[in-house]
């Protein structure tokens, strides 16, 4: 596992100077990603090879099954076609000749469209792309990049998808650590993560959605927290949850995508589009309702205005309108219309979140909306997180627990755990550590 982070990292370094350091991921994250489906394509085609004993022969047959499939909307025997003349080794021996960037992004666009589950993923990226008149990444940088790519088979039998995963998870956090205030927009830290997935901790066969989901890591985090937990029970760790996401930024977007493909979670869906202003999934003009909801929207988002809450079609906003400055117990209230019946959440938010407007005696959006949540019995807990996890802000931030059906011992009460003694000091970021996750999990199964 270090050994495939320290290549991740040498990948990086590869590029290191042609451009800034948060922009690493948009040129490294999508090559990894289209090296791992050539790899994986190659070993579908030599199995067809070895069942047939013809390699020409079992080309043939996948390429007319493919063709076939593009036709009638089923799905291929292969999990992503790739042509010969893109495959990895075609771009890996492709000249240096101030034409590369353009042949690896005319290869992307090509299976994207042959693959229409990888068309807003593969195609977003543009190895040839300039600023100020030159190339962002140069050919002679990008093959240096494609050679360190090339160190390592991808392939099904090369390394597990927990494995290629994990790594993909530690890339995008090294990207956060260089990223700064914007990171927020793609990563929570794992740590944090993984605890939401304890205090949850999903059933077999439960539906769990994330409505800002990132680049997928809170919904990854439940699903690999349920396979840890039911490890020794085949038969349950074969009825995983299902995952659902929507993000907004296509670049983020595209990594989720990547990500639950590298993770090998292909039943997973992950749209795109604004949550507030277009809920993807939903039925007959109703939102889907889902089992467990994981989320870390933007905090304090103002571009809502009032307005946008009343005129609402869905019935989201009905324990109140907040106000212009912050959208944060506008998330709650979407998350909460998105949870079926005995449905819980785990959100984090901004510690003002919890105490604007506590110590008002005038009336105040966001307390009354508190106060509708609280004489409502839907708050199951509040959990103080340390400061400086977040790369988006150095405040300690919460996680909000949501619940629509509590225990008896739950009702009417509400556990407030306070964990900011729980971190490792670190640079640039704090991090939780696993003794403060088991004393919050431990707290919250003990009640």
């Amino acid at each position: 596992m270090p050994a495939l982070e320290t290549w991740l990292w040498d990948a990086a370094c590869a590029i290191r100077g042609a451009t800034d350091a948060p922009k690493f991921k948009d040129f490294i994250l999508p090559l990894i990603f289209y090296k791992r489906l050539s790899d994986v394509f190659d070993d579908e085609l030599a199995e067809k090879a070895e069942t047939v004993g013809d390699p020409e022969l079992a080309r043939e047959i996948i390429d007319a099954d493919h063709a076939d499939a593009l036709r009638k909307g089923r799905a291929p025997i292969v999990r992503c076609f790739i042509p010969a003349k893109y495959d990895w080794n075609a771009i890996r021996n492709h000249p240096a000749d101030g034409k590369l960037g353009e042949f690896v992004t005319d290869a992307m666009r090509a299976v994207a469209k042959l693959n229409p589950a990888f068309q807003g993923v593969l195609d977003t990226i543009d190895f040839n792309a300039r600023q100020a008149g030159q190339r962002i990444l140069d050919d002679d940088r990008l093959s240096a990049l494609v050679e360190v790519v090339s160190r390592h088979r991808l392939g099904l039998k090369d390394t597990s998808p927990d494995i290629l995963g994990h790594a993909y998870e530690y890339l995008l956090r090294k990207f956060a650590e260089g990223q700064g205030q914007s990171a927020g927009e793609f990563y929570t830290p794992m740590e944090v993560g993984r605890l939401m997935a304890r205090l949850l901790d999903p059933i077999p066969k439960a539906h769990v959605y994330d409505p800002a989901c990132g680049s997928g890591g809170l919904l990854i985090k439940a699903r690999l927290v349920y396979e840890e937990t039911h490890a020794a029970n085949p038969s349950l760790r074969n009825r995983a949850p299902k995952l659902y996401g929507q993000e907004l930024n296509p670049t983020t977007f595209a990594l989720a995508k990547m990500n639950m493909f590298l993770h090998d979670y292909t039943d997973s869906s992950i749209l795109i589009g604004d949550t507030f202003r277009n809920p993807r999934f939903e039925h007959a003009g109703r939102l889907q309702q889902f089992d467990y909801v994981v989320a870390n929207p933007m905090w304090n988002q103002d571009n809502y205005a009032e307005k946008f809450y009343e005129d609402d079609q869905r019935q989201r906003f009905t324990l109140g309108v907040p106000p212009n400055s912050s959208a944060d117990w506008g998330w709650a209230q979407h998350i909460l219309a998105s949870l079926n019946d005995t449905g819980r959440a785990a959100i984090v938010l901004d510690t003002g979140a919890v105490s604007r407007g506590s110590g008002s005696r005038g009336s105040n959006k966001e307390k009354e909306i508190r106060k509708a949540f609280v004489e409502r019995d839907l708050v199951e807990g509040v959990v103080l997180l340390p400061e400086n996890l977040f790369y988006n802000t150095t405040a300690p931030g919460i996680l909000l627990l949501l619940s629509r059906g509590k225990r008896p011992e739950q009702r009417n009460r509400i556990l407030l755990v306070n964990a900011s003694a729980y971190f490792k000091k670190g640079k640039p970021k704090n991090a939780l550590t696993p003794e403060g996750i088991d004393a919050v999990a431990a707290a919250y199964k003990g009640w």
